[in-house]
Protein backbone atom coordinates (compact mmCIF):
# COMPACT_ATOMS: atom_id res chain seq x y z
CA UNK A 1 0.00 0.00 0.00
CA UNK A 2 1.10 3.46 -0.99
CA UNK A 3 2.45 5.94 1.65
CA UNK A 4 0.53 8.72 0.13
CA UNK A 5 -1.36 11.07 2.74
CA UNK A 6 -5.05 11.44 1.64
CA UNK A 7 -4.04 15.04 2.15
CA UNK A 8 -1.26 14.98 0.38
CA UNK A 9 -0.95 18.20 -2.57
CA UNK A 10 1.76 16.52 -4.44
CA UNK A 11 1.59 16.73 -8.19
CA UNK A 12 0.08 13.88 -10.30
CA UNK A 13 1.93 14.52 -13.17
CA UNK A 14 2.98 11.28 -14.52
CA UNK A 15 6.72 10.02 -15.78
CA UNK A 16 7.07 8.61 -18.60
CA UNK A 17 10.89 6.46 -20.28
CA UNK A 18 9.33 5.91 -23.47
CA UNK A 19 9.49 10.05 -25.22
CA UNK A 20 7.03 8.68 -27.19
CA UNK A 21 4.35 8.04 -24.60
CA UNK A 22 5.31 10.99 -23.22
CA UNK A 23 5.11 12.94 -26.40
CA UNK A 24 1.44 11.70 -26.92
CA UNK A 25 0.34 12.70 -23.22
CA UNK A 26 1.84 15.94 -23.86
CA UNK A 27 -0.63 16.55 -26.78
CA UNK A 28 -3.50 15.61 -25.73
CA UNK A 29 -3.47 17.78 -22.25
CA UNK A 30 -2.63 20.58 -24.68
CA UNK A 31 -5.44 19.98 -26.71
CA UNK A 32 -7.56 20.02 -23.65
CA UNK A 33 -6.27 23.13 -22.53
CA UNK A 34 -7.19 24.79 -25.62
CA UNK A 35 -10.49 23.44 -25.18
CA UNK A 36 -10.90 24.77 -21.55
CA UNK A 37 -9.35 27.98 -23.01
CA UNK A 38 -12.57 27.66 -25.62
CA UNK A 39 -15.08 26.56 -23.06
CA UNK A 40 -14.52 29.66 -20.98
CA UNK A 41 -14.56 32.04 -23.72
CA UNK A 42 -10.89 32.61 -24.04
CA UNK A 43 -9.41 33.63 -27.21
CA UNK A 44 -12.50 33.58 -29.39
CA UNK A 45 -10.56 36.75 -31.39
CA UNK A 46 -7.56 34.21 -31.75
CA UNK A 47 -5.87 35.89 -29.09
CA UNK A 48 -3.60 33.09 -27.06
CA UNK A 49 -1.54 30.33 -26.98
CA UNK A 50 -0.47 27.61 -25.13
CA UNK A 51 2.48 25.82 -25.79
CA UNK A 52 4.24 22.54 -24.68
CA UNK A 53 7.83 21.22 -24.59
CA UNK A 54 8.33 18.23 -27.01
CA UNK A 55 10.06 15.69 -24.70
CA UNK A 56 12.21 14.28 -26.68
CA UNK A 57 13.63 17.18 -29.28
CA UNK A 58 13.56 19.92 -26.18
CA UNK A 59 14.41 23.12 -28.35
CA UNK A 60 10.90 22.73 -30.01
CA UNK A 61 7.44 22.92 -28.80
CA UNK A 62 3.81 22.05 -29.86
CA UNK A 63 1.48 24.40 -30.50
CA UNK A 64 -2.37 24.96 -31.84
CA UNK A 65 -1.95 25.17 -35.59
CA UNK A 66 -3.52 29.11 -36.02
CA UNK A 67 -7.20 29.45 -37.43
CA UNK A 68 -8.62 26.76 -35.29
CA UNK A 69 -11.52 27.47 -32.77
CA UNK A 70 -9.64 26.92 -29.17
CA UNK A 71 -13.18 24.74 -28.23
CA UNK A 72 -12.56 22.47 -31.34
CA UNK A 73 -8.28 21.65 -30.90
CA UNK A 74 -7.82 18.05 -31.34
CA UNK A 75 -4.53 16.39 -30.89
CA UNK A 76 -4.59 16.10 -35.07
CA UNK A 77 -4.07 19.99 -35.13
CA UNK A 78 -1.39 20.39 -32.94
CA UNK A 79 1.79 21.71 -34.82
CA UNK A 80 5.76 21.31 -33.81
CA UNK A 81 8.05 24.78 -33.90
CA UNK A 82 11.78 24.60 -34.35
CA UNK A 83 13.81 27.37 -32.81
CA UNK A 84 13.89 29.36 -36.09
CA UNK A 85 10.25 29.38 -36.24
CA UNK A 86 9.53 26.63 -38.92
CA UNK A 87 7.28 23.51 -39.09
CA UNK A 88 9.03 20.32 -37.82
CA UNK A 89 5.81 18.46 -37.75
CA UNK A 90 2.25 19.00 -39.29
CA UNK A 91 0.57 21.44 -41.19
CA UNK A 92 -1.02 25.18 -41.27
CA UNK A 93 0.25 27.97 -40.14
CA UNK A 94 1.22 29.26 -36.30
CA UNK A 95 0.46 32.87 -34.70
CA UNK A 96 3.41 34.83 -35.02
CA UNK A 97 3.28 36.11 -31.31
CA UNK A 98 2.99 32.47 -30.05
CA UNK A 99 6.91 31.90 -31.53
CA UNK A 100 8.14 35.65 -30.50
CA UNK A 101 7.38 34.87 -27.19
CA UNK A 102 7.05 31.10 -26.54
CA UNK A 103 10.64 30.87 -27.85
CA UNK A 104 12.61 32.90 -26.01
CA UNK A 105 10.77 31.66 -22.56
CA UNK A 106 11.33 27.95 -23.43
CA UNK A 107 14.94 28.78 -24.21
CA UNK A 108 15.51 30.68 -21.02
CA UNK A 109 13.46 28.65 -18.56
CA UNK A 110 15.08 24.72 -19.35
CA UNK A 111 13.29 24.16 -16.46
CA UNK A 112 9.46 24.36 -17.75
CA UNK A 113 6.99 22.27 -19.75
CA UNK A 114 4.70 24.91 -20.87
CA UNK A 115 3.95 28.67 -21.38
CA UNK A 116 0.11 29.89 -21.18
CA UNK A 117 -0.80 33.22 -22.53
CA UNK A 118 -3.79 35.29 -23.81
CA UNK A 119 -6.17 38.11 -22.86
CA UNK A 120 -8.93 37.50 -20.48
CA UNK A 121 -11.49 39.42 -18.89
CA UNK A 122 -9.93 40.46 -16.02
CA UNK A 123 -6.30 39.59 -16.85
CA UNK A 124 -6.23 42.35 -19.54
CA UNK A 125 -7.45 45.08 -17.48
CA UNK A 126 -5.57 44.45 -14.51
CA UNK A 127 -2.20 44.18 -16.82
CA UNK A 128 -3.36 47.81 -18.03
CA UNK A 129 -2.20 48.98 -14.08
CA UNK A 130 0.81 47.47 -14.24
CA UNK A 131 1.31 46.71 -11.25
CA UNK A 132 1.60 43.38 -9.41
CA UNK A 133 -0.49 41.34 -7.66
CA UNK A 134 -1.34 42.40 -3.86
CA UNK A 135 -1.80 39.68 -1.69
CA UNK A 136 -5.57 40.43 -0.69
CA UNK A 137 -7.03 36.74 -1.18
CA UNK A 138 -6.16 33.22 -0.93
CA UNK A 139 -5.04 32.34 -3.96
CA UNK A 140 -2.79 35.75 -4.51
CA UNK A 141 -0.53 34.07 -2.44
CA UNK A 142 0.69 31.31 -4.73
CA UNK A 143 2.10 34.28 -6.86
CA UNK A 144 3.95 35.40 -3.20
CA UNK A 145 7.27 36.59 -4.53
CA UNK A 146 7.15 34.68 -7.61
CA UNK A 147 5.67 37.59 -10.11
CA UNK A 148 7.03 39.99 -12.04
CA UNK A 149 5.80 43.03 -14.08
CA UNK A 150 7.03 43.16 -17.57
CA UNK A 151 6.64 47.02 -17.72
CA UNK A 152 7.59 47.70 -21.35
CA UNK A 153 5.63 49.42 -24.14
CA UNK A 154 5.65 46.79 -26.23
CA UNK A 155 1.98 45.81 -25.83
CA UNK A 156 2.34 43.28 -28.92
CA UNK A 157 5.25 41.04 -29.14
CA UNK A 158 5.81 41.32 -32.99
CA UNK A 159 10.00 39.93 -33.06
CA UNK A 160 12.45 37.82 -31.09
CA UNK A 161 13.80 40.48 -28.92
CA UNK A 162 10.39 41.38 -27.65
CA UNK A 163 9.78 37.88 -26.37
CA UNK A 164 13.46 37.75 -25.08
CA UNK A 165 12.74 40.88 -22.84
CA UNK A 166 9.57 38.75 -21.56
CA UNK A 167 12.01 35.81 -20.82
CA UNK A 168 13.78 38.60 -19.02
CA UNK A 169 12.06 39.85 -16.86
CA UNK A 170 9.82 36.81 -16.02
CA UNK A 171 13.17 35.32 -14.84
CA UNK A 172 12.60 32.44 -12.70
CA UNK A 173 8.93 33.54 -11.83
CA UNK A 174 5.76 31.15 -12.49
CA UNK A 175 3.91 34.73 -13.31
CA UNK A 176 4.27 37.85 -15.47
CA UNK A 177 1.98 40.56 -15.87
CA UNK A 178 2.20 41.93 -19.42
CA UNK A 179 1.86 45.95 -18.91
CA UNK A 180 -1.31 46.55 -21.24
CA UNK A 181 -1.25 43.28 -22.58
CA UNK A 182 -2.72 40.50 -20.54
CA UNK A 183 -0.87 37.81 -18.25
CA UNK A 184 1.33 34.88 -18.77
CA UNK A 185 1.90 31.73 -16.78
CA UNK A 186 4.84 28.98 -16.75
CA UNK A 187 4.65 25.31 -15.37
CA UNK A 188 6.92 21.94 -15.36
CA UNK A 189 3.87 21.03 -16.63
CA UNK A 190 0.93 21.85 -18.96
CA UNK A 191 -1.41 20.83 -16.69
CA UNK A 192 0.46 22.87 -13.51
CA UNK A 193 1.18 26.02 -16.09
CA UNK A 194 -3.00 26.54 -16.89
CA UNK A 195 -3.84 26.03 -13.33
CA UNK A 196 -1.45 28.75 -12.18
CA UNK A 197 -3.13 30.63 -15.26
CA UNK A 198 -6.57 30.06 -14.11
CA UNK A 199 -5.55 31.58 -10.22
CA UNK A 200 -4.00 34.31 -12.34
CA UNK A 201 -7.59 35.39 -13.18
CA UNK A 202 -9.32 35.11 -10.41
CA UNK A 203 -6.78 37.07 -8.52
CA UNK A 204 -7.18 39.79 -11.00
CA UNK A 205 -10.95 39.49 -10.76
CA UNK A 206 -10.79 40.13 -7.13
CA UNK A 207 -8.77 43.11 -7.78
CA UNK A 208 -11.09 44.70 -10.49
CA UNK A 209 -13.72 44.17 -8.16
CA UNK A 210 -13.15 44.89 -4.71
CA UNK A 211 -12.94 48.53 -3.96
CA UNK A 212 -11.27 48.62 -0.67
CA UNK A 213 -9.52 45.39 -0.08
CA UNK A 214 -8.01 44.57 3.41
CA UNK A 215 -4.30 42.85 2.35
CA UNK A 216 -2.97 39.73 4.18
CA UNK A 217 0.16 40.35 6.01
CA UNK A 218 3.72 39.66 4.29
CA UNK A 219 4.02 37.00 7.32
CA UNK A 220 0.47 35.02 6.63
CA UNK A 221 0.92 35.14 2.62
CA UNK A 222 4.49 33.85 3.18
CA UNK A 223 3.08 30.91 5.60
CA UNK A 224 0.10 30.26 3.14
CA UNK A 225 2.00 30.19 0.00
CA UNK A 226 3.58 27.16 1.61
CA UNK A 227 0.84 25.21 0.59
CA UNK A 228 -1.12 27.18 -2.18
CA UNK A 229 2.06 27.69 -4.38
CA UNK A 230 3.11 23.86 -4.92
CA UNK A 231 3.15 22.08 -8.50
CA UNK A 232 0.28 19.67 -7.19
CA UNK A 233 -2.31 22.96 -6.31
CA UNK A 234 -1.34 24.29 -9.84
CA UNK A 235 -2.32 20.79 -11.17
CA UNK A 236 -5.57 20.64 -9.10
CA UNK A 237 -6.55 24.18 -10.45
CA UNK A 238 -6.64 22.36 -13.69
CA UNK A 239 -7.87 19.43 -13.60
CA UNK A 240 -11.19 20.16 -11.60
CA UNK A 241 -11.53 23.39 -13.98
CA UNK A 242 -11.56 20.92 -16.64
CA UNK A 243 -13.74 18.76 -15.15
CA UNK A 244 -16.21 20.95 -15.07
CA UNK A 245 -16.16 22.37 -18.09
CA UNK A 246 -15.36 19.50 -20.72
CA UNK A 247 -16.75 16.08 -19.44
CA UNK A 248 -15.72 14.09 -22.51
CA UNK A 249 -11.71 14.50 -22.58
CA UNK A 250 -11.86 11.56 -25.10
CA UNK A 251 -13.00 14.72 -27.44
CA UNK A 252 -9.44 15.99 -27.97
CA UNK A 253 -8.48 12.91 -30.00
Amino acid sequence: MGQHSPFSLDTFEPTFIDPAAGRTHRKRRLALAYRLFGALHWGEQGDGHISARDPERTDCFWLLRYGVAFGKATVGDLVLVGPDGSLVEGDGEINPPAYYIHMPVHEARPDIVSAVHTHTPYGTPWSACAEPFSMICQEATAFYEDQVVFDDGEADIQNLEGGKRVADALGANKLAILRNHGTLTVGASIDEAMGWYLMAERVAEVHCKAPRPQPISNDDARRVATTINTPGQGWRAFNWTLRARIPDPTVVD
